[in-house]
């Protein structure tokens, strides 16, 4: 059988602090209705506007190297995952990854959107084994 993959629409790049607040909050979006991963989010986030506006902050250090973030990522998931019984695996990070890749597929295009993928999948490794080592 011949796979014949769809055009890739030329949409455009991640460009300023409002498109990342699109991206995140898009995103989210999707995790808070999702099966597998939703509840770790739904039941742990009380002020969504808020970690919105963290999020932003964060991918604007990452993606813009803006020092706007100020935070221990590590340190929060490990908490959660603590909170959870330890439950968080890697697949959980898969679900996650391919949400974020999806998303950004359906918003933007360019250098700054495969930036925001590559950075989100070294994130995800590193978080799952600071999450495991400190178990």
């Amino acid at each position: 059988m011949i796979h014949v993959e769809a055009p890739k629409m030329n949409y455009p790049d991640i460009k300023d602090r409002k498109d990342i607040n699109h991206l995140v909050e898009t995103f989210y979006g999707l995790v808070r209705k999702d099966e597998e991963i939703g509840e770790y989010f739904n039941k742990t986030i009380t002020d969504w506007p808020g970690h919105f506006e963290k999020l932003t902050n964060f991918w604007e250090t990452n993606l813009f190297f803006q020092p706007i973030y100020k935070g221990n990522p590590i340190r929060k998931h490990i908490e959660v995952d603590q909170s959870f019984d330890k439950r968080i695996e890697q697949a959980n990070f898969g679900k996650w990854i391919h949400l974020w890749f999806k998303t950004i597929d359906e918003l933007f295009s360019g250098e700054k959107a495969n930036l925001a993928k590559e950075r989100a999948r070294n994130m995800s490794h590193m978080m799952f084994i600071r999450i495991y080592q400190a178990r």
